[in-house]
């Protein structure tokens, strides 16, 4: 962790967001919105990237994991009022938009709902929609049917995300070797690496500090209609996708570049999920610089 790893927000109406800083503190600022399940502390992956780039990178907990308070019946569409009371309360104007795996549609939201303060939103190994024609080829059977059928019956997102809120406070070694397991193979050497394990280790047991409810809502969200169109995104989408993710595969990402009006896409051939060695080029690619 970071020594500004632990910070909460307060919102209107009453709850507080939990968020993280990385990378430069007074850099051009961008927020980091987490896979599924996660929290603020994954992009420790972009630290150095971040610093060295000169970018400043505030994660934020959805509601419901790390120190975010949960937020009943929520939507995608309600984030983006979020990340405005969290850019008001730091004091930012104009800001970017990272989401990485389950938190791309989350990024892709403000897009759409903050185009005057969204200079740029960033997709790594974003999610794209369930429901879109051979959008989940290539994709394991696991998480292509647990999303679909759960988005669809609520109770068994809550029933499978408490199993695993439960496996992992038992033994969270083993719990985390079986989300590597369900990874493809350069997803698992990268993440033999020691400070990749114990960032994913750190991230993961976070995500369910407050218990399940957030990681099942994301479940039932993510699956079902996001509740805008993509053609209707205006700032500049940049997406990067790894040609061997078996969790997020590159038919989601090609759908999205297809759909979305100005979308820059980048496939690295051999890559998986975790796109740990490509960070440098991404955040880089945040700054104005490289606009």
């Amino acid at each position: 962790m970071t020594a500004n790893s632990g910070r909460t927000l307060p919102l209107r109406d009453g709850r507080h967001l939990g968020f993280a800083e990385y990378g430069k503190p007074d850099g051009e600022p961008g927020f980091y919105f987490h896979g599924h399940p996660g929290s603020r502390l994954e992009p420790g992956f972009a630290d150095v990237a971040a610093t060295e780039a000169g970018v400043r990178i505030v994660a934020l907990d959805r509601p419901g994991y790390g120190l975010s308070d949960f937020q009943p019946d929520r939507t995608i569409l309600d984030w983006p009022r979020d990340v405005e009371e969290a850019a008001e309360a730091l004091g930012l104007t104009r800001f970017s938009v990272i989401g990485g795996s389950g938190g791309g549609p989350y990024a892709l939201a403000c897009a759409y709902e903050l185009p005057e303060r969204v200079t740029r939103a960033g997709l790594i190994s974003g999610v794209g929609p369930y429901d879109a024609p051979g959008a989940t080829q290539g994709m394991r059977w696991q998480n292509r049917l647990g999303f679909q059928f759960a988005a669809r019956f609520p109770p068994l997102a809550r029933l499978i995300m408490s199993s695993m809120e439960r496996q992992l406070r038992r033994d969270p070694e083993r719990t985390l070797n079986a989300i590597v397991r369900a990874m493809s193979p350069s997803d698992a050497e990268i993440a033999r690496r020691p400070e990749v394990h114990e960032v994913l280790a750190a991230e993961i047991a976070e995500a369910f500090r407050q218990g399940s409810r957030g990681a099942a809502r994301d479940v039932v969200l993510l699956g079902r209609s996001w509740g805008f169109r993509l053609d209707a995104i205006k700032p500049v989408v940049l997406l990067w996708q790894g040609e061997d993710d078996v969790l997020v595969p590159p038919a989601m990402g090609r759908h999205l570049a297809t759909q979305i009006p100005n979308c820059h896409a980048t496939f690295f051939p051999g890559a998986g999920h975790l796109l740990i060695d490509h960070m440098p080029e991404i955040i880089k690619a945040f700054t104005r610089s490289a606009a």
